[in-house]
């Protein structure tokens, strides 16, 4: 009986999975033993494999880490990772459900913030990491008449996030990476939800907290909802302070009249 070879992308993957621990990715039998035996020899880049993506998990979430502690953070990291393994081999888009993840751990389930403050720092990782795009010009809207501008719909830039969170994940986030335990022992966690504002500007990530109508007024125009429509529970002296402020944050690329973007779209620039 012919035993084929595996192709080199069968091989790749197969690696790849045993790598990452399924059942199904013994690729021993490749393994030139060399004086060491190949489960063995796998297991040092299974190793290193594991390693690599708790580090990159800790530079995703260091607030949280910081919350639970070292010991804490690696086992709830080591769990995930055996559960959730990468798709990609992007490792700055790896641990985008590590917050529902932690929220279905019974460990955690006393730490009823940990969650969102995990979600905070998700979206600050994508705006970080988000690719480069050139503001929208605003001299386009000039092109608009009163009743087109109803009609405008907003392209979002890639660094832009909007998060609520029914406690205070903002003031938790930054008095921990700043290390502040007072800030952090004043902290009310039965305050009011906030909403926050997520974007990279020229000096990094910035989050800002807004208020409801102004959080639900972005949420809808980053959406993809006309401005008419995202104007319907905000009052418009309010939606056009905060709308000004959007455009200065460079919040959007692109404008279009139509739901289909791609064939009215004026003027997107993306690098």
């Amino acid at each position: 009986m012919t035993i084929c070879a595996p192709t080199l992308l069968e091989l790749q993957c197969a690696v790849s999975r045993d790598l990452l621990g399924f059942a199904d990715g013994d690729t021993s039998e490749y393994v030139v033993p060399d004086g060491l035996a190949p489960q063995a020899r796998l297991a040092i880049y299974r190793n290193t494999a594991n390693s690599t993506l708790l580090t990159a998990l800790r530079l995703t979430y260091p607030a949280v880490q910081a919350l639970v502690g070292s010991e804490f953070f690696e086992g709830a990291a080591r769990l995930f990772i055996e559960q959730h393994p990468p798709s990609s081999a992007q490792l700055d888009s790896y641990g985008a459900i590590f917050p529902n993840f932690l929220a279905q751990m019974p460990e955690a389930a006393s730490l009823i913030y940990l969650p969102d403050t995990a979600r905070l720092e998700w979206a600050v990782n994508e705006a970080l990491h988000a690719p480069d795009a050139k503001p929208l010009d605003l001299r386009r809207l000039e092109q608009f008449d009163a009743a087109d501008m109803h009609a405008v719909r907003f392209l979002p830039s890639p660094a832009a996030r909007v998060l609520e969170s029914s406690f205070p994940v903002d003031a938790i986030w930054h008095a921990v990476l700043s290390r502040d335990d007072n800030a952090l022992a004043n902290i009310n966690l039965t305050a009011d939800p906030v909403c926050l504002y997520i974007h990279r500007g020229p000096s990094g990530v910035e989050v800002i907290r807004m208020a409801v109508g102004q959080c639900r007024f972005t949420a809808a125009l980053i959406a993809g909802r006309s401005l008419h429509d995202a104007l319907v529970d905000v009052p418009d002296a309010e939606a056009s302070v905060w709308l000004a402020h959007l455009l200065a944050s460079a919040c959007f690329v692109d404008i279009s009249l139509s739901n289909e973007a791609s064939s009215q779209t004026i003027g997107r620039q993306v690098t």
